[in-house]
């Protein structure tokens, strides 16, 4: 039992004391190399895109360009019938005779 008891407080002493021998780390920025710069710059580069698009998109739905297109094409597809219905009647009556 005394054995162990040594033992337990000789280890407990030396990770204790191996703690105070131990590198510090190195800052990250030195750490970075070559490649992991270039992909930090291509990273920034594509988040800079994709928040200039997100402007880009925001700025057109402010201008309300869905409910312009809709009105758009409510209005032609009437004004398309009204001609579509009109062709259709002058070509019953070319075909058939009547007038």
């Amino acid at each position: 039992m005394n054995k162990l008891l040594v033992v337990t407080v000789l280890f407990a002493l030396l990770a204790v004391s191996a703690e105070g021998f131990r590198m510090p780390r190195q800052a990250k920025d030195e750490e970075w190399g070559p490649l992991t710069t270039f992909c930090n710059t291509i990273k920034s580069y594509y988040n800079g895109a994709v928040d200039t698009v997100t402007d880009y998109v925001e700025t057109v739905k402010g201008l309300k360009l869905e409910e312009k297109v809709k009105n758009f094409y409510t209005e032609t597809t009437t004004i398309l019938s009204t001609y579509n219905s009109i062709a259709q009647d002058q070509l019953y009556h070319l075909f058939t005779g009547q007038q």
